[in-house]
This record gives C-alpha cells, structure tokens and sequence, in this order.
C-alpha cells in the first residue's frame, strides 16, 4: 500500500464495496478509529499514525499472472479424491493412503492427473502392476485435473471473515 502496489477494499453494511490509496485508508481510519486507536485491537498503530487493520486488499501492480493450473502433488491428488481410496470407497488418514497409476508406468502409463488415483495400502497391494482390466479394478471416478485451487478450499475449510464471503463464493 505504501508503494502504491495495493488498495484496500472496504465494505459498508449494505455491501457496497470502495477501494483506498494509502492517503484515503489513512483518512478513514482516524474518523473510525476516532481516537480509540489504542484501546482497538484491529488497530495498527505507528509512532504519527494509527490504521484500521485492512481485511481486503487488491493488487493493483503485478508482474505476472498466477499459474490457473493446480501442481501435481501427493497431497493434491488425496484432496482431489477426498482421500477416499478410490477402489475401496473408504475414507482414510492420510499415512494409510497411497497413489496409484492407473495405467502402471511399466506399461505405458504416466505420472499425469488423468491417471493418478488415491488408493489405500490394501488395494494398491492387491491392483499390483495390473491394468484396471486385468485386476478387475476400476476407479470409482475417472482420474481428472482438479478446477478448484488448494487455497481457496483450505480457506473455506477455516473461520473466515464475512466480509470475504462474496469473493470465496466467486472464487471458483
């Protein structure tokens, strides 16, 4: 904010939106906080001037857009799949969880989202180095390239502040 890179989003009560240069945030800080700014814990204080802790800030200068793929992780792949074993149907902890190829790679098979699973120990053992055919074993869903992002479902999972709402729900 300081340097111009970021503007701070307020929301009044009837959710209107309005965004803040630091000059602007500085202004509207000292008429909310009205003196009271060392007694409020949502208060950021310096030694000439105290601010409203922002909840919402927008990037207003970036030198790249953020990659929209989600990376291919063990954990990504156990989110993805709920880390429920997807020959089995259970759900487990993840130290009980292990990735299996669909398509094992010794048979042409690659370490991609389309052919990656979560399987427990138990039905990796029994699949092996078998094709879906040979084992009998299909996956309850077909293996796909997740289109939420790993942020924004861990910050759903956590307390939020409302005044987020709109933009998690717009998140995708």
């Amino acid at each position: 904010m300081f340097l111009g890179h970021a503007h701070v989003v307020s929301v009044d009560e009837e959710r209107n939106f309005a965004t803040h240069d630091m000059r602007s945030w500085r202004e509207l800080s000292h008429r909310t906080l009205n003196g009271h700014a060392a007694t409020s814990p949502d208060a950021l204080r310096t030694v000439s001037a105290a601010f409203m802790l922002p909840q919402i800030i927008v990037v207003t200068l970036y030198d790249r857009m953020p990659k929209k793929e989600v990376k291919l992780t063990r954990h990504n792949i156990f989110a993805r799949d709920k880390h429920t074993c997807q020959y089995c149907s259970k759900v487990f902890d993840v130290r009980e969880l292990n990735l299996d190829h669909v398509v094992p790679r010794d048979k042409g098979g690659r370490t991609t989202w389309e052919n990656l699973v979560t399987s427990c120990i138990r039905c990796n053992t029994r699949k092996g180095n078998k094709l879906p055919s040979e084992a009998r074993m299909f996956p309850l869903q077909e293996p796909r390239p997740p289109r939420w992002r790993p942020f924004f479902s861990s910050v759903r999972e956590t307390r939020t502040c409302e005044s987020w709402r709109f933009f998690l729900e717009h998140a995708g």
